[in-house]
């Protein structure tokens, strides 16, 4: 995790003395399931996530975004009941945009912080079960303003197993639809 962030650190710096980086804040609704051959009785759960990015352009069209997210994630149980994991996410995405429309592609890295299994009222810690990080292929499309404002839908493909049992594949899969503000994308407009 320390080798992602210097990395991330390290791009910044370098292509941020050139051009103008951009920072900003995201807000989305989840739709999250968990997939898997052995996977059976669940449904899509809705949950949200919640974080920060910055975006440092690469090049006249393409941009590095690493992101820190964190997300609601999981599955409602059929007859009643839900898991319930969550995650401090940290996305890489690079982007080709185009008159304000953009296109993203990226890795991500998962850190469980929670999971708990509900029914009836009850709540049960169950992360010991799980494993405590999961790794994931992001890609989405979207749309920013100049103001700055922008929408964007991703879908995160879980491509690890999150669960400790090797004799179950269990994986996330999460579409989120979201909004965000780039408080450098002004500046960047007003040139």
């Amino acid at each position: 995790m320390k080798k992602i962030i210097l990395s991330v650190a390290i791009i910044a710096a370098t292509f941020g003395a050139n051009a103008q980086v951009g920072y900003g804040a995201k807000l989305g609704l989840n739709i999250a399931n968990l997939t898997g051959e052995d996977v059976e009785g669940v449904k899509s759960k809705i949950g949200f996530n919640l974080g920060g990015f910055v975006n440092i352009p690469v090049a006249t069209s393409i941009a590095l975004q690493p992101e820190l997210l964190f997300s609601t994630e999981g599955a409602k149980i059929d007859g009643g009941g839900s898991i319930n994991l969550n995650y401090v996410n940290v996305p890489v995405m690079l982007q080709y945009k185009s008159s304000g429309f953009y296109g993203e592609l990226g890795p991500q890295i998962g850190l469980l912080v929670s999971a708990k299994a509900k029914e009836d009222g009850d709540s049960e810690d169950i992360k010991e079960f799980f494993k405590s990080s999961s790794f994931a292929l992001n890609f989405g499309a979207g749309y920013q303003l100049p103001s700055g404002i922008g929408f964007g839908a991703r879908y995160s493909l879980g491509l690890s197993n999150i669960v400790k049992d090797d004799d179950s594949k269990t994986k996330t899969s999460v579409l989120s639809i979201g909004i965000h503000y780039n408080f450098g994308a002004k500046a960047a407009s007003d040139k």
